[in-house]
């Protein structure tokens, strides 16, 4: 049983349990200009997250879909998402767009990301949810059940009326936002960002690709081939097993790994970051194979590793550099985290042609010209009236 907004909502709410009931209602949702999306889901038990509620609003009406209701076929769900027609609307989009990927293959498209959009309209670096809904409509949001076990059944009043809350505010900050946009001038500027979140390969989950995710600085060839390879054999047999990365080995057990590069069992023993008697077991085994596959890589065949070379000064105008976007990031009412990252800025401060966003697109005009006059001494920072500002120079 749906649940229409404009009157007053019922004591009791249904979700759809039923394929023939999901597919009367994206039917009707189909011809609407826009819908809200949010889900409910669980991964910490698992590699692949697991869906259990997808939520939907239009203006006209709200429902929730029991994703594991017996028998039930999403393939309507998804039909939907896919639908150029209509565009779909999430707050912080990344892991609701994964799980369609993961269970469906495709990317839900066109899309509108609430908090990218917030960001570019300077309501902070990568502002909750909550807090963007109180901010716009005044509404305190209830998220007692934020951590709720989606997958008990049934479901309760409060655990429906929770989900429904979401996708029903979402609305709201939705047309506030793209009024905002549209104002500013700064739509393009949010559909940059889109491109970012609708792209196959942000999702894509190849072992061979895995160690990038690695936050570990190796150095040598030699480390960099077993990090390959023993990142690659943890993500294979996580897929395979459906288990978090983490219950295979830890990031920090990988690092050492590749450091030290146990060629032998007897090597592997000795490592103080794994469990006492990890080595015996067919995991043991498996990352001595591992290590040794990336030893008899050749140097050349590896991923080229960009190492920016620091530029003289190179710390002092990075600082420079960080003063110059919160100045630029206050008086436009952007958030700094959207127009450049630290990295940018050390990539600028080494390389005036550094392929990086700061140096592209409205980011350019916003803050990459004057991050490069800045460097040149062709513009100066100063206080004026207790703010920062930027004078050009002769």
């Amino acid at each position: 049983m749906e649940m229409t907004i404009d009157s007053p909502a019922p004591v009791a709410m249904q979700p759809i349990t039923t394929t023939s009931e999901l597919a009367a209602t994206c039917g009707r949702m189909a011809a609407q200009p826009f819908v809200t999306v949010d889900t409910e889901f669980l991964r910490e038990t698992t590699y692949y997250p697991l869906l259990c509620v997808a939520q939907i609003a239009s203006d006209d009406e709200a429902f929730v879909i029991d994703a594991l209701a017996p028998g039930i076929d999403l393939t309507p769900f998804y039909q939907l998402m896919a639908n150029e027609r209509v565009m779909k609307v999430f707050h912080a989009a990344r892991q609701d767009i994964e799980i369609v990927w993961h269970a469906a293959k495709l990317i839900p498209h066109p899309i509108f990301d609430t908090q990218v959009a917030a960001m570019v309209l300077g309501y902070g670096d990568s502002i909750s949810y909550d807090q963007l809904v109180q901010r716009i409509t005044g509404d305190t949001l209830d998220k007692s059940h934020r951590f709720t076990d989606w997958t008990h059944r049934p479901l309760s009043e409060a655990q429906l009326r929770y989900a429904v809350s979401d996708v029903t505010h979402l609305r709201d900050v939705y047309k506030a936002l793209v009024a905002d946009l549209e104002r500013r001038g700064r739509a393009n500027w949010v559909e940059d960002e889109m491109r970012v979140l609708t792209s196959p390969d942000t999702y894509r989950m190849d072992p061979d690709s895995a160690w990038q995710r690695l936050k570990t600085r190796v150095r040598k060839p030699k480390e960099l081939a077993v990090l390959i390879d023993v990142a690659a054999w943890r993500e294979r047999e996580a897929q395979a097993r459906d288990v978090p990365r983490s219950r295979i080995l830890k990031d920090e057990v990988i690092a050492d790994i590749a450091v030290q590069a146990p060629s032998t069992i007897e090597k592997l023993k000795g490592l103080r970051s794994l469990p006492k008697g990890f080595e015996r077991s067919r995991w043991g085994e498996a990352i001595v194979a591992a290590v040794n596959h990336g030893l008899a890589r050749d140097p050349k065949t590896l991923p080229h590793q960009t190492r920016h070379q620091p530029a003289p000064n190179g710390a002092a105008t990075v600082e420079l550099l960080k003063v110059l976007l919160r100045m630029i990031s206050e008086r436009h009412h952007v958030a700094a985290k959207v127009i450049a990252t630290v990295d940018d800025l050390e990539r600028i401060a080494a390389n005036d042609d550094a392929e990086v966003p700061a140096l592209m697109g409205w980011r350019r005009e916003l803050f990459g010209e004057k991050a490069l006059a800045l460097k040149h001494g062709k513009l100066a920072l100063a206080i004026e009236k207790g703010r920062v500002a930027a004078i050009e120079r002769e």
